[in-house]
């Protein structure tokens, strides 16, 4: 038949042999998906905390790893690797360039001697008070013209959302079982 497209309809996926036609699944639009708006909500703000860390010759996870280490005595480098969502080999590459600042310190751990304790120096704790004013008139700024009410608001939310997606458990493809997903109810 002449002038008749073979091409599959809208929606539906050209069929396998002897298989029924595959219904598509719509994506909602790429901006409107929540991993994209996270990351353009989290560039929007990191760009204004970058010229800052600039200025003391920081990088946003430098600082991320020296924030971290404030709040603990020491630890251990797999849970400050955990701790600021860093991959172990850039979290090696970053803690080798604070050592060699002399902004953090590296221990054995007293248990197991192949594991290191890292803890935060005298040196990164002065750099911390320098850097710390301008990022705190960075967050002043940003609530000022966000509002403070919406901005607890949106910090409850982001937490509740990362508690949220810490419980549910999603099937992969194939029907396999997701993360965290142990195979009983």
């Amino acid at each position: 038949m002449a002038g008749k497209s073979m091409e599959p309809s809208e929606g539906v996926e050209a069929p396998r042999e002897g298989a029924a036609p595959v219904p598509r699944v719509r994506l909602r639009h790429f901006s409107r998906s929540l991993p994209m708006l996270l990351l353009r909500a989290r560039e929007s703000v990191m760009k204004h905390f970058r010229n800052s860390l600039r200025m003391y010759d920081l990088t946003e996870q430098q600082w991320r790893i020296l924030r971290a280490l404030m709040t603990v005595k020491e630890i251990e480098v797999t849970e400050l690797a955990r701790a600021t969502f860093l991959l172990g080999p850039s979290l090696s590459r970053i803690l080798r360039d604070l050592e060699a600042r002399q902004l953090i310190e590296r221990h054995p751990d007293e248990n197991d001697l192949r594991r290191a304790r890292i803890t935060i120096s005298a040196a990164g704790l002065d750099l911390i008070e320098k850097v710390s004013p301008h990022s705190e008139e960075i967050y002043g700024e940003i609530t000022r013209a966000f509002g403070a009410e919406r901005m607890r608001e949106m910090q409850k939310l982001l937490e509740d959302l990362e508690a949220v997606m810490a419980d549910i458990q999603l099937p992969l493809p194939g029907g396999e079982a997701g993360p965290g997903d142990d195979g009983q109810d």
